[in-house]
Protein backbone atom coordinates (compact mmCIF):
# COMPACT_ATOMS: atom_id res chain seq x y z
CA UNK A 1 0.00 0.00 0.00
CA UNK A 2 1.17 3.04 -1.35
CA UNK A 3 1.40 5.97 1.82
CA UNK A 4 1.34 9.82 1.62
CA UNK A 5 2.74 12.63 3.80
CA UNK A 6 -0.05 13.84 5.53
CA UNK A 7 0.36 17.49 3.69
CA UNK A 8 0.37 15.48 0.56
CA UNK A 9 -2.90 13.53 1.49
CA UNK A 10 -4.46 16.84 2.51
CA UNK A 11 -3.86 18.73 -0.94
CA UNK A 12 -5.42 15.44 -2.26
CA UNK A 13 -8.73 15.88 -0.44
CA UNK A 14 -8.78 19.67 -0.30
CA UNK A 15 -10.20 20.43 -3.91
CA UNK A 16 -14.00 21.94 -2.84
CA UNK A 17 -14.68 24.65 -5.20
CA UNK A 18 -16.14 28.04 -5.02
CA UNK A 19 -17.36 29.50 -8.56
CA UNK A 20 -18.86 32.75 -9.33
CA UNK A 21 -19.95 31.77 -12.82
CA UNK A 22 -20.50 35.22 -14.09
CA UNK A 23 -21.32 36.61 -17.73
CA UNK A 24 -18.22 38.65 -17.57
CA UNK A 25 -15.68 36.50 -15.77
CA UNK A 26 -15.19 33.26 -13.87
CA UNK A 27 -13.47 33.33 -10.73
CA UNK A 28 -12.58 29.86 -8.93
CA UNK A 29 -12.06 29.65 -5.53
CA UNK A 30 -10.68 26.35 -3.95
CA UNK A 31 -10.98 25.67 0.06
CA UNK A 32 -7.96 26.76 2.07
CA UNK A 33 -6.31 28.10 -1.10
CA UNK A 34 -8.32 31.59 -1.75
CA UNK A 35 -8.96 32.81 -5.27
CA UNK A 36 -7.02 30.28 -7.67
CA UNK A 37 -8.54 31.37 -11.21
CA UNK A 38 -9.79 35.03 -12.42
CA UNK A 39 -10.71 34.75 -16.43
CA UNK A 40 -12.86 35.68 -18.83
CA UNK A 41 -15.68 33.55 -19.66
CA UNK A 42 -15.09 33.16 -22.95
CA UNK A 43 -14.16 29.61 -24.58
CA UNK A 44 -12.52 29.04 -27.95
CA UNK A 45 -13.35 26.12 -29.85
CA UNK A 46 -12.43 24.49 -33.42
CA UNK A 47 -15.82 24.71 -35.03
CA UNK A 48 -15.89 20.78 -36.68
CA UNK A 49 -14.22 18.80 -33.51
CA UNK A 50 -15.75 21.40 -30.65
CA UNK A 51 -11.92 21.00 -29.14
CA UNK A 52 -11.56 23.71 -26.58
CA UNK A 53 -8.24 25.56 -27.82
CA UNK A 54 -8.25 28.43 -25.20
CA UNK A 55 -10.38 29.69 -22.69
CA UNK A 56 -10.39 33.19 -20.32
CA UNK A 57 -8.00 35.90 -21.51
CA UNK A 58 -6.46 34.03 -24.55
CA UNK A 59 -9.91 33.20 -25.71
CA UNK A 60 -11.21 37.05 -25.09
CA UNK A 61 -8.12 37.80 -27.26
CA UNK A 62 -9.50 36.20 -30.01
CA UNK A 63 -12.85 37.54 -30.28
CA UNK A 64 -13.82 39.29 -33.44
CA UNK A 65 -10.29 38.25 -34.71
CA UNK A 66 -10.91 34.32 -35.53
CA UNK A 67 -10.82 32.41 -38.80
CA UNK A 68 -13.84 31.05 -40.06
CA UNK A 69 -12.75 27.15 -38.64
CA UNK A 70 -12.22 28.43 -35.14
CA UNK A 71 -15.15 29.69 -32.85
CA UNK A 72 -14.60 32.12 -29.97
CA UNK A 73 -17.54 33.12 -27.94
CA UNK A 74 -19.32 33.73 -24.53
CA UNK A 75 -21.54 30.42 -23.39
CA UNK A 76 -23.25 33.09 -20.83
CA UNK A 77 -25.46 35.68 -21.37
CA UNK A 78 -27.36 37.81 -18.53
CA UNK A 79 -26.12 35.40 -16.09
CA UNK A 80 -27.64 32.14 -17.52
CA UNK A 81 -25.98 29.31 -19.88
CA UNK A 82 -26.60 30.42 -23.38
CA UNK A 83 -24.49 27.28 -24.82
CA UNK A 84 -24.50 24.26 -22.74
CA UNK A 85 -21.84 22.50 -24.43
CA UNK A 86 -19.21 25.24 -24.34
CA UNK A 87 -19.90 26.02 -20.14
CA UNK A 88 -19.07 22.31 -19.94
CA UNK A 89 -16.24 22.27 -21.66
CA UNK A 90 -14.74 26.05 -20.80
CA UNK A 91 -15.51 24.68 -16.82
CA UNK A 92 -13.62 21.59 -17.62
CA UNK A 93 -10.71 23.70 -18.90
CA UNK A 94 -10.88 25.81 -15.53
CA UNK A 95 -11.13 23.02 -13.92
CA UNK A 96 -7.79 21.63 -15.08
CA UNK A 97 -6.26 24.92 -14.71
CA UNK A 98 -6.95 24.68 -11.12
CA UNK A 99 -5.25 21.69 -10.31
CA UNK A 100 -2.50 21.71 -12.77
CA UNK A 101 -3.87 19.20 -14.70
CA UNK A 102 -3.08 16.26 -12.46
CA UNK A 103 -5.82 13.97 -11.12
CA UNK A 104 -7.10 14.34 -7.36
CA UNK A 105 -8.27 11.56 -5.64
CA UNK A 106 -12.09 12.88 -4.90
CA UNK A 107 -13.73 14.93 -7.34
CA UNK A 108 -14.20 18.32 -6.04
CA UNK A 109 -17.81 19.48 -4.13
CA UNK A 110 -18.84 22.90 -5.92
CA UNK A 111 -20.80 25.72 -4.43
CA UNK A 112 -21.54 27.99 -7.47
CA UNK A 113 -23.22 31.45 -7.69
CA UNK A 114 -26.45 31.72 -9.89
CA UNK A 115 -28.80 34.75 -10.58
CA UNK A 116 -31.70 35.15 -8.56
CA UNK A 117 -33.91 35.22 -11.31
CA UNK A 118 -33.26 31.94 -12.58
CA UNK A 119 -35.27 29.90 -13.57
CA UNK A 120 -35.11 25.87 -12.54
CA UNK A 121 -34.36 25.26 -16.34
CA UNK A 122 -31.44 26.99 -15.92
CA UNK A 123 -30.37 25.83 -12.85
CA UNK A 124 -30.63 22.70 -13.78
CA UNK A 125 -28.53 23.18 -16.75
CA UNK A 126 -25.74 24.70 -14.81
CA UNK A 127 -25.63 21.50 -12.04
CA UNK A 128 -25.22 19.37 -15.27
CA UNK A 129 -22.26 21.54 -16.60
CA UNK A 130 -20.58 21.10 -13.46
CA UNK A 131 -21.12 17.55 -12.96
CA UNK A 132 -20.26 16.51 -16.23
CA UNK A 133 -17.09 18.77 -15.40
CA UNK A 134 -15.92 16.54 -12.85
CA UNK A 135 -17.62 17.70 -9.93
CA UNK A 136 -19.09 15.08 -7.08
CA UNK A 137 -21.58 17.66 -5.54
CA UNK A 138 -23.35 20.96 -6.77
CA UNK A 139 -24.92 22.83 -4.61
CA UNK A 140 -25.91 26.82 -5.97
CA UNK A 141 -26.20 30.13 -4.05
CA UNK A 142 -28.39 33.67 -5.26
CA UNK A 143 -25.26 35.83 -6.46
CA UNK A 144 -26.76 38.63 -4.31
CA UNK A 145 -26.53 36.32 -1.10
CA UNK A 146 -23.20 35.33 -1.63
CA UNK A 147 -21.79 39.55 -2.05
CA UNK A 148 -23.73 40.32 1.05
CA UNK A 149 -21.80 37.56 2.63
CA UNK A 150 -18.59 38.56 0.97
CA UNK A 151 -18.92 42.10 1.59
CA UNK A 152 -19.11 41.31 5.80
CA UNK A 153 -22.84 42.23 5.88
CA UNK A 154 -24.50 40.81 9.11
CA UNK A 155 -26.67 38.58 6.70
CA UNK A 156 -27.26 36.19 9.84
CA UNK A 157 -28.69 39.05 12.06
CA UNK A 158 -32.58 39.77 12.24
CA UNK A 159 -31.53 43.31 10.65
CA UNK A 160 -32.20 44.21 7.22
CA UNK A 161 -29.30 44.23 4.37
CA UNK A 162 -29.79 45.81 1.33
CA UNK A 163 -27.55 44.76 -1.59
CA UNK A 164 -27.06 45.93 -4.77
CA UNK A 165 -24.25 43.35 -6.98
CA UNK A 166 -23.96 44.70 -10.41
CA UNK A 167 -22.22 41.90 -12.65
CA UNK A 168 -21.88 41.69 -16.18
CA UNK A 169 -25.31 40.22 -17.45
CA UNK A 170 -27.42 41.55 -14.46
CA UNK A 171 -28.15 43.02 -11.60
CA UNK A 172 -29.70 41.70 -8.30
CA UNK A 173 -30.65 43.76 -5.80
CA UNK A 174 -31.99 42.54 -2.94
CA UNK A 175 -32.88 42.75 0.95
CA UNK A 176 -31.58 40.00 3.08
CA UNK A 177 -32.24 39.28 7.15
CA UNK A 178 -31.92 36.17 8.88
CA UNK A 179 -29.97 34.33 6.11
CA UNK A 180 -33.10 34.44 4.00
CA UNK A 181 -33.89 37.11 1.19
CA UNK A 182 -36.96 39.02 2.26
CA UNK A 183 -37.12 40.48 -1.36
CA UNK A 184 -34.99 40.16 -4.44
CA UNK A 185 -35.63 41.52 -7.75
CA UNK A 186 -32.91 40.59 -10.75
CA UNK A 187 -32.82 43.01 -13.81
CA UNK A 188 -31.03 41.64 -16.86
CA UNK A 189 -29.06 44.84 -17.51
CA UNK A 190 -25.38 45.21 -16.15
CA UNK A 191 -21.96 45.68 -17.54
CA UNK A 192 -22.38 44.12 -20.84
CA UNK A 193 -25.95 46.34 -21.09
CA UNK A 194 -23.83 49.41 -20.79
CA UNK A 195 -20.87 48.33 -23.09
CA UNK A 196 -23.95 48.02 -25.97
CA UNK A 197 -25.46 51.04 -25.10
CA UNK A 198 -21.63 52.53 -25.93
CA UNK A 199 -21.61 50.69 -29.09
CA UNK A 200 -25.02 52.10 -30.56
CA UNK A 201 -25.07 55.85 -29.13
CA UNK A 202 -21.16 56.22 -30.85
CA UNK A 203 -23.17 54.51 -34.47
CA UNK A 204 -25.84 56.03 -33.96
CA UNK A 205 -23.64 59.48 -33.42
CA UNK A 206 -20.43 59.00 -35.20
CA UNK A 207 -21.54 56.24 -37.97
CA UNK A 208 -18.35 54.40 -36.30
CA UNK A 209 -18.43 50.68 -35.97
CA UNK A 210 -16.49 49.90 -32.55
CA UNK A 211 -16.09 46.30 -31.12
CA UNK A 212 -17.70 45.56 -27.70
CA UNK A 213 -13.97 45.59 -25.79
CA UNK A 214 -13.69 48.99 -27.18
CA UNK A 215 -16.63 50.25 -25.60
CA UNK A 216 -15.72 48.44 -22.09
CA UNK A 217 -12.27 50.01 -22.29
CA UNK A 218 -14.24 53.66 -22.77
CA UNK A 219 -16.32 52.72 -20.07
CA UNK A 220 -13.47 51.93 -17.43
CA UNK A 221 -11.42 55.16 -18.84
CA UNK A 222 -14.16 58.10 -19.17
CA UNK A 223 -17.71 56.44 -18.07
CA UNK A 224 -19.55 57.81 -15.25
CA UNK A 225 -22.99 57.97 -13.78
CA UNK A 226 -22.38 61.40 -12.31
CA UNK A 227 -20.62 64.06 -13.94
CA UNK A 228 -18.63 66.68 -11.71
CA UNK A 229 -16.41 69.57 -12.94
CA UNK A 230 -13.75 66.92 -13.55
CA UNK A 231 -14.88 64.06 -15.17
CA UNK A 232 -16.98 66.32 -17.39
CA UNK A 233 -13.48 67.65 -19.57
CA UNK A 234 -12.35 63.92 -19.63
CA UNK A 235 -11.73 63.13 -23.35
CA UNK A 236 -10.68 59.70 -25.31
CA UNK A 237 -9.28 59.23 -28.74
CA UNK A 238 -11.61 56.44 -29.85
CA UNK A 239 -10.42 53.82 -32.92
CA UNK A 240 -13.12 51.81 -35.34
CA UNK A 241 -14.50 51.47 -38.72
CA UNK A 242 -16.42 54.29 -40.52
CA UNK A 243 -19.74 53.14 -41.85
CA UNK A 244 -20.30 55.31 -44.18
CA UNK A 245 -16.63 54.95 -45.96
CA UNK A 246 -15.91 51.51 -44.56
CA UNK A 247 -11.99 52.46 -44.03
CA UNK A 248 -10.89 52.78 -40.12
CA UNK A 249 -11.74 56.31 -38.32
CA UNK A 250 -10.58 58.19 -34.98
CA UNK A 251 -12.88 60.51 -33.03
CA UNK A 252 -12.77 62.27 -29.87
CA UNK A 253 -15.36 60.93 -27.45
CA UNK A 254 -16.58 62.82 -24.37
CA UNK A 255 -17.26 61.68 -20.54
CA UNK A 256 -20.53 63.92 -20.97
CA UNK A 257 -21.10 61.66 -24.73
CA UNK A 258 -21.10 58.37 -22.55
CA UNK A 259 -22.74 59.47 -19.47
CA UNK A 260 -25.77 60.03 -22.03
CA UNK A 261 -24.85 56.23 -23.55
CA UNK A 262 -25.43 55.33 -20.41
CA UNK A 263 -28.17 56.88 -18.86
CA UNK A 264 -31.06 54.20 -19.96
CA UNK A 265 -29.16 51.64 -18.10
CA UNK A 266 -27.96 53.26 -14.88
CA UNK A 267 -31.87 54.00 -15.21
CA UNK A 268 -32.93 50.80 -14.99
CA UNK A 269 -30.99 49.73 -12.01
CA UNK A 270 -31.96 53.18 -9.75
CA UNK A 271 -35.81 51.79 -10.62
CA UNK A 272 -34.60 48.47 -8.99
CA UNK A 273 -33.44 49.56 -5.87
CA UNK A 274 -36.19 51.76 -5.73
CA UNK A 275 -38.63 48.81 -6.37
CA UNK A 276 -36.86 46.93 -3.70
CA UNK A 277 -37.21 49.64 -1.15
CA UNK A 278 -40.79 49.93 -1.71
CA UNK A 279 -41.10 46.01 -1.19
CA UNK A 280 -39.07 46.05 1.53
CA UNK A 281 -41.13 45.86 5.37
CA UNK A 282 -40.88 49.02 7.49
CA UNK A 283 -39.02 47.33 10.19
CA UNK A 284 -36.36 46.53 7.62
CA UNK A 285 -36.57 50.09 6.21
CA UNK A 286 -35.92 51.38 9.77
CA UNK A 287 -32.47 49.41 9.75
CA UNK A 288 -31.85 50.46 6.26
CA UNK A 289 -31.52 54.53 7.52
CA UNK A 290 -28.49 53.73 9.50
CA UNK A 291 -26.94 51.26 6.96
CA UNK A 292 -27.61 52.07 4.13
CA UNK A 293 -27.41 50.71 0.88
CA UNK A 294 -24.04 48.62 -0.31
CA UNK A 295 -22.85 48.31 -3.58
CA UNK A 296 -20.78 45.46 -5.23
CA UNK A 297 -19.86 43.73 -8.09
CA UNK A 298 -17.98 45.01 -11.28
CA UNK A 299 -20.31 47.50 -12.53
CA UNK A 300 -19.93 49.51 -8.75
CA UNK A 301 -16.80 50.31 -9.74
CA UNK A 302 -18.77 53.07 -12.35
CA UNK A 303 -17.77 56.25 -11.54
CA UNK A 304 -20.46 58.39 -9.58
CA UNK A 305 -22.24 55.36 -8.96
CA UNK A 306 -22.76 55.41 -5.29
CA UNK A 307 -23.39 59.57 -4.92
CA UNK A 308 -26.00 59.02 -7.81
CA UNK A 309 -27.50 56.20 -5.63
CA UNK A 310 -27.48 58.51 -2.33
CA UNK A 311 -28.60 61.17 -4.47
CA UNK A 312 -31.85 59.52 -5.57
CA UNK A 313 -32.57 57.73 -2.10
CA UNK A 314 -31.81 59.57 0.24
CA UNK A 315 -29.42 56.94 1.56
CA UNK A 316 -26.11 55.98 2.79
CA UNK A 317 -24.26 54.41 -0.30
CA UNK A 318 -20.93 52.53 0.32
CA UNK A 319 -18.88 50.28 -2.03
CA UNK A 320 -17.66 46.76 -0.81
CA UNK A 321 -13.84 46.61 0.12
CA UNK A 322 -13.11 44.26 -3.06
CA UNK A 323 -16.47 44.73 -5.41
CA UNK A 324 -15.12 42.77 -8.17
CA UNK A 325 -14.30 39.42 -6.20
CA UNK A 326 -17.24 40.07 -3.39
CA UNK A 327 -19.92 36.81 -4.86
CA UNK A 328 -16.61 34.44 -5.31
CA UNK A 329 -15.45 35.46 -1.76
CA UNK A 330 -18.85 34.75 -0.39
CA UNK A 331 -19.20 31.71 -1.71
CA UNK A 332 -15.97 31.16 -0.38
CA UNK A 333 -16.90 31.97 3.20
CA UNK A 334 -19.88 29.51 3.05
CA UNK A 335 -17.71 26.60 1.64
CA UNK A 336 -15.34 27.36 4.71
CA UNK A 337 -18.21 26.77 6.87
CA UNK A 338 -20.43 25.11 4.94
CA UNK A 339 -22.59 23.62 8.27
CA UNK A 340 -23.73 27.78 9.43
CA UNK A 341 -24.73 29.14 6.12
CA UNK A 342 -26.18 25.79 4.95
CA UNK A 343 -30.06 27.63 5.09
CA UNK A 344 -28.37 30.49 2.50
CA UNK A 345 -28.42 27.91 -0.14
CA UNK A 346 -30.57 27.56 -2.51
CA UNK A 347 -33.01 24.22 -2.64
Amino acid sequence: MKFFPAQKLFSLFANDMAIDLGTANTVVYVRNKGIVLNEPSVVAVKSNSNRVLAAGKRAKDMLGKTPENIIASRPLRDGVIANFELTESMLRYFIRAVHNNRNTLVRPRMVIGVPSGITQVEKRAVKDSAMQAGARSVETIIEPMAAAIGAGLPVDEPTGCFIVDIGGGTTEVAVISLKSVVFCRSIRVGGDEMDRSIVQYVKRKYNLLIGERTAENIKMEIGAALLDSNSEKQQMDVKGRDLVTGVPKTIKLSAPEVNEALLETIASIVDGVRVALENTPPELSSDLVDKGIMLAGGGAMLKGLDELLKKETGLPVSIADDPLFCVVNGIGKVLENFDFFKEALME
